[in-house]
């Protein structure tokens, strides 16, 4: 499902029991210098991640001032974040001019501990060629070093590298748990373009040898996925980037089926089992 930019006025984007991604929450943020926000989800495990701005955050006592060193867009440094245990308050204070702040979640009803995450902290990870239009980079702010403190969610941004190109190939899902081969997670993306006039394409194929849909993607467009096999692209001459938001049923590991039909070209793309191996 697509959801087209709009003013959600500090109010979810994706909210507990979202019919289509219902392990998914998703809310962004837009604060200016001075202005608080509060907010708790129950059921939700969370993560605060300023997309450009600083903000202090307090999460029940846990405080992490200063977090977020980027001013201009997404690709104006690296991210930070602060974990929230489920259904815990969590308040930011916007320290800088303005701010906008992403927060993801994923369902999960055990009570862990807040930490944050900074930028040497995060775990990095970089694919593909330009050869093969595959090139990106993905930061992993909540990624596989902290499954002993998180329980179901993965939280990451993905940039292409260069510009034009595809991400999310070979094709792949994650809709069913039937492990070793697959598991059930709701993944939900929130886009950027550089230039912010660019714009790419979201594919959407339920079924291996049918046709499926397809979503024009504009800066700030919002997509939810629950099923099916997923790549995107960006039109040539543009930088796309992606935050990603993942949700698992039954565990937080991510296994992906890849699409029978394409899955031999996971030989020809330079990195990309080690890209699979920081999502399990």
């Amino acid at each position: 499902m697509h959801i087209a930019p709009f003013d959600n006025k500090n109010k979810p984007i994706v909210d507990i029991d979202d019919p289509t991604v219902p392990l998914n929450y998703f809310n962004i943020v837009k604060l200016t210098k001075g202005q608080a926000f509060e907010y708790a989800v129950p059921g939700f495990e969370t993560c605060i991640v300023p997309a450009t701005g600083t903000v202090d955050v307090d999460v029940e006592g846990f405080k992490c001032d200063g977090l977020g060193q980027r001013t201009e867009d997404v690709w104006d440094g690296e991210p930070e974040g602060v974990y929230v245990p489920t259904a815990a308050k969590a308040t930011m204070v916007c320290t800088s001019a303005e701010a906008e702040i992403f927060i993801a979640g994923a369902r999960y009803d055990k009570i862990l501990d807040a930490f944050a995450v900074r930028t040497n902290e995060l775990d990095k990870v970089q694919y593909g060629s330009d050869e093969t239009k595959t090139h990106r980079k993905i930061k992993h702010i909540l990624g596989t070093k902290y499954h002993d403190k998180v329980g179901r969610l993965l939280v990451s941004e993905l940039f292409t590298v260069g510009e034009g190109g595809w991400s999310g190939f070979p094709s792949h899902k994650h809709d069913t748990d039937r492990l070793p081969l697959e598991t059930r997670h709701d993944e939900t993306y929130n886009f950027r373009f550089k230039p912010s006039h660019g714009s790419g394409v979201q594919m959407l194929q339920r079924e291996d040898g049918k046709s499926g849909d397809a979503y024009h993607l504009v800066d700030g467009s919002t997509i939810c996925l629950d099923s099916g096999y997923h790549p995107c692209a960006v039109l040539p001459g543009y930088q796309m980037y992606y935050f990603t938001i993942l949700g698992g049923l039954s565990q937080r590991s991510l296994v992906q089926y890849f699409q029978p039909s394409h899955a031999d070209q996971l030989e020809t793309i330079p990195g990309i089992k080690d890209m699979i191996a920081k999502f399990k």
